[in-house]
């Protein structure tokens, strides 16, 4: 099993940067991917961006390119989100999830293993 613990949410401004951190623990070697979705009120989970663990090649949502960052940090198996210039509508619970698999769609919810509680992001105009 893996455990992931998601930090850094927060309220900030529009225009404003926020860090999160997914902090991975456990089987952790069993870990080929990991990921942040995010969640707002009364719409479905949608993927933001993804990391291959050990080569770390990156992946994102198209409509946030330019604007968020994914990284992580092997050694100290934590994963973070650099999300800047923050719109009202990025406000969502991020969830930090994982994955062991080596064949996956990056977007799609079921190929993901191992799930965060998520942090809260709020963004006000």
């Amino acid at each position: 099993q893996v455990q992931l613990v998601e930090s850094g949410g927060g309220l900030v401004q529009a225009g404003g940067s926020l860090r999160l951190s997914c902090a991975a623990s456990g089987r952790t070697f069993s870990i080929s991917t990991m990921g942040w979705f995010r969640q707002a009120p009364g719409k479905e989970r949608e993927f933001v961006a993804g990391i291959r663990w050990s080569g770390g090649s990156t992946y994102y949502a198209d409509s946030l390119k330019g604007r968020f960052t994914i990284s992580r940090d092997y050694a100290k198996n934590t994963m973070y989100l650099q999300m800047n210039s923050l719109k009202p509508e990025d406000t969502a619970v991020y969830y930090c999830t994982a994955t062991r698999k080596y064949t996956f769609t990056w977007y799609s919810i079921s190929d993901y293993d191992y799930w965060g509680q998520g942090t809260q992001v709020t963004v006000s105009s």
